[in-house]
């Protein structure tokens, strides 16, 4: 898979009318200017997420990344947005856009329709950090703004979940009108089956005719690089949320048994139980820096039975207690906000004094 974000220019004029400093933001990033030299500019997930945080530190203002969204998710250049907007149906459009998301970049959308339920989980495949919280607030801002026109309705989720600690909660309830959940195992959002019937003004079978094919085959289908512990890795993360993630249930998610997955797993030099202590290992460390859950909270969606074996194998994986982990992880977020705090009060002081 390739590891590739596309990084428009247009972006860097809309942090300028916004007043941010862009080449302050680049060098924040790590990203010399003359990269975005060229057409269709692009990063790897750990230069856009860099990108992204650079932005989030130079902004003071909460509601940015909402107010961005409505502009990332109309740009009528993103053929993967056209398709949605002329599809039948807001579901068929965001179906589309979850189908097609990962010929554009390395990000996975998966729906699940349940109990009257519609939910959209977004996920970074190639990613060793969380997303910045500025670029989920866009993702879930451009899906409803997208939503809203093209269904011209006033479409509101049912409820959104983030994986992060609370931030902003009445700033993002007055934008969404929903129920909020902080703390949450990944991010979500959920809206009402009822909301994916609703038709899509602009559909357009002739153009979807013209452009679904061109996607298609761009589709990433057999990547060379792609191997069964990468599947495997996959399984465990879209589970694991509080079940036991036992190999059968993966083995039979992959159409296999149990032994030849184990076989075929030791061809590659690894074990299932070496897989999944990788995606426990990421998910514990993704939790404990995001959130607050409790211990016995995190041990529980990890999967462990109990919460000293969870405590037992994050000091195997890190060298500490994941208390202590946490408090050290606390510590370094502290003091970049303390440093974000000052530079802002810097620009207040100086404002005032102009």
């Amino acid at each position: 898979m390739n590891d590739l974000v596309p990084i428009p220019l247009t972006l860097f004029e809309r942090l300028a009318r916004a007043g941010l400093d862009v080449d302050a933001i680049l060098r924040r990033a790590n990203l010399p200017r003359s990269r975005f030299n060229v057409a269709r500019p692009e990063g790897t997930t750990a230069e856009f997420f860099a990108l992204w945080r650079a932005v989030e530190e130079s902004n003071t203002d909460p509601s940015f990344g909402l107010r961005l969204g409505a502009e990332a998710f109309t740009d009528t250049e993103n053929v993967v947005v056209l398709v949605a907007l002329h599809s039948d149906t807001l579901g068929e459009g965001l179906q589309k856009l979850a189908r097609y998301k990962r010929v554009v970049c390395p990000e996975k959308v998966s729906i699940d329709v349940k109990r009257g339920e519609a939910q959209l989980r977004f996920e970074w495949l190639l990613a060793k950090d969380d997303p910045p919280m500025l670029l989920t607030d866009i993702t879930f801002a451009g899906i409803v703004h997208l939503a809203q026109c093209g269904t011209m309705k006033p479409v509101k989720p049912r409820r959104l979940e983030f994986a992060r600690r609370p931030a902003n909660a009445a700033i993002l309830r007055r934008h969404f009108g929903c129920e909020l959940c902080f703390d949450a195992p990944y991010d979500l959002m959920v809206f009402d089956e009822a909301t994916f019937a609703l038709p899509m003004v602009n559909r357009n079978a002739q153009l979807l005719a013209v452009l679904v094919p061109g996607l298609e085959v761009a589709l990433p289908k057999n990547d060379p690089s792609r191997t069964l512990a990468d599947d495997v890795r996959e399984a465990l993360s879209e589970t694991m949320s509080g079940d036991r993630p036992a190999a059968s249930k993966v083995a039979r998610s992959l159409g296999m048994s149990v032994r030849t997955l184990q076989r075929r797993l030791g061809e590659l030099g690894t074990t299932y139980q070496d897989v999944l202590d990788n995606v426990r290992h990421r998910s514990a460390r993704r939790l404990l820096t995001s959130t607050n859950l409790g211990m016995g909270e995190v041990a529980f969606l990890l999967g462990f039975e109990e919460v000293n074996s969870f405590i037992r194998a994050f000091h195997v994986w890190e060298g500490v207690t994941p208390t202590r982990w946490r408090a050290r992880s606390d510590n370094r977020r502290g003091g970049r906000q303390r440093n974000r705090s000052f530079r802002a009060r810097r620009v207040v002081a100086r404002s005032t004094v102009s």
